[in-house]
């Protein structure tokens, strides 16, 4: 396996043992608002959530996020997420209902976390496409897994978690690649640059 692949399945593997933090992010959400089933307790306990994952997500990156842009975007973005999802989906609790919110919700993430990447990452706009399309297909994983949807809970369970991050990591890992290769072109394009 050559160096560049192996670096690459490292910081997948990194990044997707970082769906271990959706667990305490959902039962701190849940500790400081309560069931998700209102707009106030939907954004604050989001809001919570969405601190604990961007710091998760943040340490998973080692390095590869500035974490004051990262954890204030994932923190605001499931916060208002959530409260916009769980409205959309009239606090619904059903499988429809909760894909709905997950839309929503992964939406406002996936725009948010989007001007959080490094400056320099192209096809930025595609962390937004796979986000939204990834964290409804996170909280139908974890429905069918195991069916806690009335608890109003504010972030999908392990299965869903494992599904997200593994999918979200590949992603990731694309977008952000040629920002950790060397310039092809080598130092010498600094310093025989003609004036």
């Amino acid at each position: 396996m050559s160096h560049v692949a192996d670096t690459s399945l490292r910081r997948w593997a990194i990044w997707t043992a970082s769906f271990l933090a959706f667990p305490v992010a959902g039962l701190a959400g849940t500790a400081a608002a309560g069931p998700a089933d209102g707009a106030l307790a939907a954004l604050l306990g989001g809001s919570v959530a969405g601190f604990v994952i961007g710091v998760a997500q943040v340490l998973a990156g080692r390095g590869r996020l500035d974490p004051r842009r990262w954890i204030v975007a994932t923190t605001v973005g499931m916060g208002v997420g959530l409260a916009l999802g769980a409205a959309n989906a009239e606090y619904g609790t059903t499988l429809q209902y909760v894909a709905l919110m997950g839309l929503v919700s992964g939406m406002v993430l996936g725009t948010a976390q989007t001007f959080a990447l490094p400056p320099r990452t192209r096809l930025r706009w595609l962390w937004a496409v796979a986000v939204t399309g990834l964290w409804p297909l996170g909280w139908v994983v974890s429905t069918v897994g195991e069916n806690r949807l009335s608890e109003h809970l504010t972030i999908f369970a392990l299965p869903g978690a494992l599904v997200f991050t593994a999918l979200s990591g590949l992603v990731l890992d694309r977008l952000l690649e040629d920002r950790d290769q060397p310039d092809p072109r080598g130092p010498e394009v600094l310093t025989n640059t003609p004036s």
